[in-house]
């Protein structure tokens, strides 16, 4: 069985002038084999970077051409795959954008290798160890407060427990955030878990501490990178003298990267995105070292239905994790392009006995929004 073709897939759905928020754009992967089959990996980074990784000539032995060094590997041996992946791009960089890259190639893999056996992914992993996933909602939060209120009603009524808002500027401009969070506790009441993601806007310990103070009564479960992502000292202090949980790491990339940020920064709970950290090997071993470290890992995803997919199958194989993100974008990539997108409902996600990881992809929507530029 070998790899006869791979697909990096670049889809928009803004013009270029156009900026586009989160899950308005993405890189997804296929891997195709000489047998009929194709995985489907994900990495959401910068689709435009990581497309041209699989598509420039090679330079030499270590700046290659990513679908040549997987061409005509067999797909079951995938730890060798991504050690000659590594060893064939060092130039790139070993981390950012590389390990994007490497994360939507692991994710196919899997994706494939379960496809090959007839499995989940989970099943592959060690074995499926839960039917249902406790879920929290995510959503940008509007300038417009009616907007906010209505949505978190509705969110409520949806049967989600926990909230959690951010991006789109929130966080820059004190006043306005607070009246935010007033309204959104004071339409969800005190039974709905609040969270925020600052996005590193809170710039250093002091001024978070100031601005924490200002909002301290609405309750909140978690501040979600309140600081810089490598502002490690910062994290600490504020884990250890705020009184709700300090959160963060879908900045990081590399196994040594999370390992350093948990062991520093005290949080409570790290945020390793499958689809940029390298996929399911490397969340496996986050999940060693957030053990290790007395810490809760609970995965960031905000993204399209393959990262929810791929997310799904990584907690269902784990003992401890049991909470996912469920974005609440409304562009069509996180939508419709998964045909068979996995629903929440009463804020539980199923686990469904996938085959891999179980996605069905709009081949329409793809034709649609997909990126045809070539060097």
């Amino acid at each position: 069985m070998k790899i006869t073709k791979v697909e990096p897939i670049w889809l928009r759905t803004k013009t270029f002038d156009e900026s586009c928020e989160w899950g308005e754009d993405a890189f997804i992967l296929r891997i195709y084999t000489d047998n009929n089959l194709y995985g489907i990996g994900e990495s959401d980074s910068a689709a435009a970077v990581l497309k041209i990784m699989f598509e420039q000539p090679s330079t030499h032995g270590s700046c290659r051409n990513l679908s040549e060094i997987l061409i005509g590997q067999d797909p079951r041996n995938i730890k060798k795959i991504m050690d000659d992946l590594i060893e064939g791009s060092a130039y790139y960089g070993l981390s950012g954008a590389l390990i994007c890259a490497l994360s939507a190639i692991n994710i196919a893999l899997y994706d494939l290798l379960g496809k090959i056996y007839g499995v989940s992914v989970a099943t592959i992993l060690g074995g499926k160890r839960k039917d249902f996933l406790n879920a929290y909602a995510t959503f940008i939060p509007s300038k417009n407060m009616e907007e906010n209120i209505s949505r978190v009603k509705y969110l409520k009524e949806e049967g989600f427990k926990l909230l959690k808002f951010g991006g789109a500027g929130f966080g820059n401009n004190a006043l306005a955030d607070k009246e935010i969070i007033k309204n959104i506790r004071g339409a969800v009441g005190d039974d709905i878990k609040l969270s925020i993601d600052l996005v590193g806007l809170w710039k250093n310990f002091s001024y978070a501490r100031e601005r924490f103070l200002e909002i301290e009564e609405y309750n909140l479960e978690w501040i979600e990178e309140p600081v810089g992502a490598n502002n490690f000292y910062d994290y600490a202090r504020l884990s250890e003298h705020l009184p709700c949980k300090i959160t963060g790491g879908e900045s990081f990339y590399t196994l040594n990267e999370f390992e350093n940020f948990i062991k520093k920064s005290k949080v409570s709970i790290v945020q390793p995105d499958i689809t940029r950290c390298g996929g399911f090997d490397t969340m496996l071993e986050i999940e060693k070292i957030s053990l290790k470290y007395g810490c809760d890992l609970v995965p960031h995803g905000f993204s399209t239905g393959i990262l929810l997919a791929a997310t799904v199958q990584f907690l269902a194989s784990t003992k401890y994790c049991n909470l996912i993100e469920y974005s609440q974008s409304t562009s069509v990539l996180f939508t419709h392009l998964v045909k068979n997108l996995i629903p929440c409902k009463d804020g539980i996600v199923e686990v469904n006995d996938a085959v891999g990881i179980g996605v069905i992809l709009d081949e329409n929507l793809i034709e649609k929004y997909r990126i045809n530029i070539k060097i």
